[in-house]
Order: structure tokens, then sequence, then C-alpha cells
């Protein structure tokens, strides 16, 4: 499993998980879209848009290994503002490769963007 250096951890002052330590011994966890509903609470939706944003600054919008990022994290933007690189597409490897949906995302989060790269 790669493990992205200088990718934060967490959403800083919170438990909102945006990498893993290590491989889980159990099996891979699948990354699968899950719906984002308009009630959801504002500490879920500033997760989303600073791990959004640790994604675009690491990576902008070159593809990416899934690696030691959070699945379920990641499940908050997949196939949304984040889409499979590869077909196909393995939901519970590692080494997926994934890759930002530029435009899809600049919607969702147009703060993120609005700044020159």
């Amino acid at each position: 499993m790669l493990k992205h250096r200088g990718f934060p951890g967490r959403l800083p002052g919170t438990d909102f998980q945006f990498t893993i330590r290590r491989a889980n011994p159990k099996g891979i966890t699948p990354i699968s879209r899950r719906e984002r509903f308009r009630d959801r609470k504002p500490a879920d939706r500033r997760a989303d848009a600073a791990f959004m944003e640790a994604l675009w600054q690491h990576f902008g919008d070159q593809p990416f290994e899934r690696g030691n990022l959070d699945a379920g994290r990641l499940s908050w933007l997949f196939e949304r503002e984040v889409i499979a690189a590869e077909d196909p597409f393995d939901p519970a490897s590692y080494e997926a490769l994934l890759v930002i949906d530029v435009d899809a995302a600049r919607i969702s989060f147009p703060d993120i963007f609005n700044e020159v790269r």
C-alpha cells in the first residue's frame, strides 16, 4: 500500500480521518458512492471540502493511486468529484487509480478552485 507522504492525516481539530496507517488485515474496504444529502451536518461538509482541497493540492488533475487514502472519505466524493482513472476499476484495491474530475469539483467546491494553482 502506497503511503502518500505529506498528505494530511485528518481534518485538524476533529476526528475526520483522511488517511489510514496500515492495510486492513481483514480485507480492503471497497470505495463506493455515498449519497450526500442536503441535511448533512456542517462539520461533514467542511471535512469533504478539506479533503477535496488536500487532494487538489497534492495531486492536481493528475491520476493518483488510492494507497492509504481513507475509503470512507473517498466514498463521499467518488463518482462525482473523484472518478476512476482506469478501466476496469477495482474499488477494493489499494493500487486503484483515481483522478479528480476538475469540472465537477469546481461546481461542488468553488472556494477551493478560486485561487490560481
